[in-house]
């Protein structure tokens, strides 16, 4: 596996903990001071959308210039890399696409506690009046 597709895997590991992290139960000072730390991270953490974009594009690239290995000229051998190496461009492609998954759902996570914090500030105010 090469370093972007570990870098890649290692960001996903990250995203799928921080949003267990955020979806478990937990007292509510608590769980407003993971999501500040969180909503801190996210940006910084952006350039996994165009990163995983960029390598998308590559896997297209690849595929779409692989030379095919089908019928009677290939050798057994031959045929076992063209599948192997479809088989990694499809788990690389399922990486991309759940690093910008996950982060789109931390990104709404971290929102929505956002705005129910804000409600529940407004709903003070208004019970306080």
């Amino acid at each position: 596996m090469a370093l972007q597709w570990m870098i890649l895997a290692y960001v996903v590991a990250a995203e799928a903990g921080v949003a267990i992290l955020l979806t478990l139960p937990s007292p509510k000072a608590l769980k407003s001071r993971i999501v500040s730390l969180i909503s801190l991270i996210l940006q910084p953490s952006l350039f996994v959308v165009p990163f995983s974009a960029f390598q998308l594009l590559d896997i297209y690239w690849k595929n779409e210039h692989r030379l095919m290995c089908s019928g009677e000229i290939c050798t057994a051998a031959e045929r076992d890399r063209y599948e192997k190496s479809i088989y990694k461009a499809q788990r690389n492609a399922v990486l991309c696409v759940s690093a910008c998954l996950l982060y789109w759902c931390i990104y709404r996570i971290c929102k929505y506690h956002r705005d129910i914090q804000s409600m529940e500030e407004v709903e003070k105010r208004y019970k306080e009046h």
